[in-house]
């Protein structure tokens, strides 16, 4: 059938005769034929905004009904009838929490337009838009009764999903993302073609939320900001102090959620201790890490900001170790440590890994940090993927392009694989009178994953490599849920846990 116009809108009464005409087309049993006026009007009287038709060529040529309910009212053993109220749809709640079809067909002569999927995707916006939990129905199994003498319908249904048998309504709803959560038992009175069995089918709504605020709501669209910081000399920590404070300033003038500020930002201030050898260096470093980090405290209040340090040396029980902060607008702070220290800190430094391997809450969302060489350790990665993590954040140092380079793919590998955002920002510029510390390369960039929704090329912005400056970038957590659920791939699902693990140790 050739389509010159096709239309999807909500159905109204003057619909009414096309309906009943298709209708009677499709459903040869009677008792399935239960579409007349009374029953329409009394549809559309309770529930209009959710019945759908589609049309061709100005012609109903399919519909799909819905009703809200309140699933826990119902369960998963229930009955047509049940939730219809025997059609008259007395059970639709405005208050529910469920989309749950009760209809969806097509003319036979306007199969093979694809229109089904049409009606699917309106009602799927549908039940995102009104924040329900889930669309669900009773699935009809109407090939089942050409195998019921071979197969179980638990069988039938296994065989409907590994593609060994076709049906037009199962088949159709699996490729729509919908799972089979039950058998349901006499479920139709009179479908003889499924032998009355259905399959209660789901399709869960990523974008649900709970409650619904009106304030301080979880944020879709997230702004950050990542300094390429440029090293210089300093005479003391009001210096250091007024470089913060500039770009802390500048990027939340763009009204930006997140700053993110270099590994061992602070340097320039060892050089005062030059005198000293490299191991008393750093330690004489870390005396100001406490001070600055109230400072970023400070800052992150007043510029209404959440502010990732970068990181400083700092000393825990006479170990040194590379930590940050991550500095909350509202006032908290979490620690943060280096887990994988380089053979070069080990060495010079005497330094110590941390050891503690978690995400952190935002008004943002959930978020995890890595100092630079942890970016080059996948299964840290992973853990944190595993708590929940959507921005991976990563301040670095690379004192040459190789060490950069390193950083930079294993970090867009990090985003391509835990289907995440990854955030790094660098150090530049060259440094005198600091030992282990005297040049730097960085280019500061934001990495996607790879599919539809993102950049080709899985680089969302990146600033001038070796330049001082600020990049500000958004981006958007709904298109992450959307990846994991509906990507063309699932790099996240689809790990074979019957053959590997992945844990953290308890100590």
């Amino acid at each position: 059938m050739e389509a010159n116009h096709v239309e999807v809108r909500h159905l109204t009464k003057k619909d009414m005769q096309e309906l009943q005409n298709a209708c009677a087309d499709v459903y040869q049993i009677d008792q399935l034929n239960t579409w007349d006026d009374q029953t329409i009007d009394a549809l559309l009287t309770r529930f209009p905004d959710g019945q759908i038709c589609v049309c061709v060529d100005g012609k109903v040529v399919g519909c799909a009904f819905s009703l809200i309910i309140d699933y826990a009212k119902f369960g998963d053993e229930h009955t047509y009838d049940e939730i219809t109220s025997k059609m008259t749809f007395a059970n639709h709640d405005p208050d529910g929490d469920v989309l749950y079809g009760i209809e969806v067909f097509i003319h036979p002569d306007y199969r093979g337009l694809r229109l089904a999927r049409r009606l699917y995707a309106v009602r799927k916006e549908l039940c995102e838009n009104l924040n329900l939990r889930s669309i669900m129905a009773g699935g009809r199994m109407p090939n089942y009764s050409k195998y019921a003498e071979q197969l179980s319908a638990k069988q039938y249904i296994e065989k409907v999903k590994e593609k060994e048998i076709y049906d037009p309504v199962l088949s159709f709803q699996l490729a729509n993302d919908f799972f089979v959560r039950k058998l349901l038992k006499n479920y139709l009175s009179g479908d003889v073609e499924s032998m009355e069995y259905a399959t209660l089918l789901e399709w869960p709504n990523i974008y649900y939320t709970r409650s619904v605020k009106l304030i301080n709501a979880p944020k879709s669209e997230v702004r950050i900001g990542l300094v390429q910081w440029q090293m210089r000399s300093m005479a003391g920590l009001e210096d250091l102090y007024e470089q913060i404070e500039f770009f802390v300033d500048a990027v939340s003038d763009y009204k930006s959620d997140f700053i993110l500020f270099p590994e061992l930002f602070n340097a320039p201030l060892m050089a005062q201790f030059h005198h000293l050898n490299i191991p008393e260096t750093i330690r004489k470093l870390a005396d100001y890490t406490i001070p600055i980090r109230d400072k970023f405290i400070e800052f992150a209040i007043t510029y209404n900001i959440n502010i990732i340090t970068g990181s400083m040396p700092y000393v825990v029980d006479d170990k040194l170790y590379n930590s940050g902060f991550l500095c909350r607008r509202d006032g908290s702070w979490e620690r943060y440590d280096k887990i994988h220290v380089t053979p070069s800190e080990k060495r010079n430094w005497i330094m110590t890994g941390g050891d503690n391997i978690k995400v952190f809450d935002t008004d943002c969302g959930k978020v995890g940090i890595m100092i630079c060489y942890d970016v080059e350790f996948p299964e840290y990665a992973r853990l944190l993927a595993d708590q929940g993590m959507n921005i991976l954040f990563v301040p670095f140092l690379t004192d040459t392009q190789n060490g950069y380079t390193r950083v930079r793919h294993c970090a867009m590998a990090r985003a391509i694989e835990n289907e995440c955002y990854v955030a790094i920002a660098g150090a530049v510029g060259n440094l005198a009178r600091v030992n282990n510390m005297d040049i730097q390369y960085a280019q500061s960039a934001l990495f996607t994953p790879s599919d539809f929704a993102f950049p080709t090329t899985g680089i969302k912005a990146e600033a001038t490599p070796n330049s001082e400056m600020s990049l500000i970038v958004d981006v958007n957590l709904d298109l992450l849920k959307a990846l994991h659920n509906h990507g063309s791939v699932h790099a996240l699902k689809d790990r074979r846990h019957d053959l590997y693990s992945l844990k953290i140790i308890e100590k």
